[in-house]
């Protein structure tokens, strides 16, 4: 009996969550955590954004890279150390020059090793110098535009429920439509942060004198505080540990109930931070975001485990928002925004009505149809397929699904699948009725029977609805969501609560069942 009333109240439950859907009007009885469900851009408009990925400042970064690693290559002392002197990068060129002129050669064929095809090394005497090959740096942009586009949509969008458009255009350009979106500041603040976060220890030998005439020493670089530009910091340009290897971030609380974000490292993070804090026990590090630093504090004893804690004076919402760009990943160079508007429903409000009545249609049709063919399990089944439906509708709004035109293909596509789900059953029991089984055994066996096929059935759509969700994007991630809530909820729907209610239907005993009659009159 408890399973019976658990069926009949999670049911209850799913369609109480489609009143503020249905109606405006009632979501003031309802609790905050209860939303309508909010409609798409192609049915409701919204705000468009055409960003450009900055190369300019990623072939900096990159060039910043190739110095450490040509570095490192230089003083490898596995290999023999390779005496220089003079490197240094301009304009994205990597130069210095060899002392001993019989080691260029050397130095160009383990550098060509370690860097491989995509970077062009020339020699002049003594000098040799490096840049990325014109190849590598398309492959560069290619990448970052990739790259960009997948963050942005999880920034944006975490669950893949509100469905933004977001595409590439003209190569270097990303077209974002956001659904419902009127003032879009929030989302171009997430989106224009790179969060690029990096660990990187203090230079404690720097004067103030040489920090107030900014002439920073070599290997060096003067960054300004979060809080205030005025103020700088003298860090070394050399990364100890890399936002990249930021495993999880979360917002969180300190011992002074201040906002904060917790940092979770993988273990190749984690590895190098408890290196970092064992190694430089008493000297500062600064934990450095988008070319700022959040704080430089002193290192008072070892890390392990990879666990840190990132403060800065933040409010609630913005430990939120730094925990969702450090989570989402950096972008690989930031984005500017070139082109900001609002855009009109695709649709529009008629074209929605007439949606609204031809669904409304088909569904009379459908329940009709299941009446006269199966008597009063057709009933049923209408109850049910009305109940699933409002189900997915609930179910969505409480994810925070967006509703769009792929999303009401999914719901289409779900109910009739539903429709299908219950005839199964339902034949069966006629098929018993026919050998002469009563009613109440032949439904007991009707659904046993059935079960198996319409669990399996179910479960391949919804497999083929998670592989959908997990390669798709857009629209596809949208059918995928509403196709998947659907599938969970008609097995619910049609192998517990149908036969929740044609059991106290038959209360017990052997009532007849009044399905249509076949062409033998059977």
């Amino acid at each position: 009996m408890w399973k019976k009333w658990l069926i009949i109240l999670v049911s209850v439950f799913g369609v109480w969550l489609t009143g503020p859907t249905i109606s405006s009007s009632l979501q003031k009885y309802y609790p905050s955590w209860v939303q309508p469900i909010p409609l798409g851009l192609d049915l409701k408009g919204g705000a468009q954004l055409l960003l450009e990925v900055d190369t300019d400042v990623m072939f900096k970064d990159k060039a910043v890279l190739l110095y450490d690693e040509t570095r490192s290559a230089l003083i490898d002392r596995n290999k023999g150390v390779i005496r220089f002197a003079g490197l240094h990068n301009a304009d994205g060129i990597v130069s210095f020059n060899v002392r001993d002129e019989d080691d260029v050669s050397v130095a160009k064929g383990r550098l060509r090793n370690v860097l491989g095809a995509g970077v062009d090394i020339t020699s002049s005497g003594k000098t040799i110098s490096l840049e990325y090959s014109e190849k590598q740096k398309q492959e560069m942009i290619n990448d970052a535009l990739a790259r960009s586009i997948e963050i942005v949509r999880r920034r944006i969008d975490a669950l893949g429920t509100k469905e933004p458009s977001i595409q590439s255009q003209g190569g270097k350009y990303i077209l974002i439509q956001l659904p419902g979106v009127d003032n879009p500041e929030h989302i171009k603040d997430l989106i224009g942060q790179t969060a690029k976060m990096t660990f990187h220890l203090v230079n404690e030998s720097v004067t103030q004198e040489q920090l107030a005439s900014g002439h920073a020493p070599n290997g060096t670089e003067f960054l300004p505080y979060m809080e205030s530009e005025n103020s700088k910091v003298p860090v070394y340009t050399r990364v100890e540990v890399s936002g990249e290897n930021l495993k999880d971030s979360q917002a969180d609380f300190d011992q002074n109930n201040m906002p904060v974000v917790t940092t979770v490292f993988d273990s190749t993070g984690a590895r190098k931070f408890a290196r970092l804090t064992t190694e430089h026990v008493n000297e500062r590090f600064a934990i450095v975001l988008d070319g700022k630093v959040l704080s430089a504090p002193t290192i008072r004893e070892p890390i392990p485990g990879g666990r840190g804690q990132i403060s800065g004076g933040f409010t609630l919402q913005g430990a939120k928002d730094l925990a969702v760009l450090l989570r989402s990943g950096a972008l690989p160079a930031p984005l500017q925004v070139i082109e900001e508007k609002t855009v009109g429903a695709g649709l529009g409000a008629d074209t929605i009505e007439a949606g609204k009545f031809g669904s409304i249609v088909g569904l009379l049709f459908i329940i009709i149809f299941m009446a006269l063919v199966y008597g009063n399990f057709g009933i049923v089944a209408d109850i049910v397929l009305m109940v699933n439906l409002a189900m997915i509708v609930g179910v969505s709004a409480l994810f925070g699904a967006t509703l769009t035109l792929p999303g009401i293909a999914g719901i289409v596509l779900t109910l009739g699948m539903a429709v299908d789900a219950n005839i199964l059953p339902f034949e069966r029991v006629r098929d018993e009725v026919r050998a002469g089984v009563p009613t109440l055994r032949a439904v007991d066996e009707g659904f046993r029977r059935s079960a198996k096929t319409v669990l399996d059935s179910e479960l391949t759509n919804l497999i083929c609805s998670l592989v959908l969700f997990q390669f798709g994007a857009g629209p596809i991630r949208g059918f995928a969501v509403t196709l998947s809530i659907g599938v969970l909820t008609t097995l619910f729907t049609c192998l517990c609560l149908s036969r929740v209610i044609i059991d106290a239907y038959m209360d017990g005993k052997n009532k007849p069942i009044n399905f249509v009659k076949n062409r033998k009159g059977e």
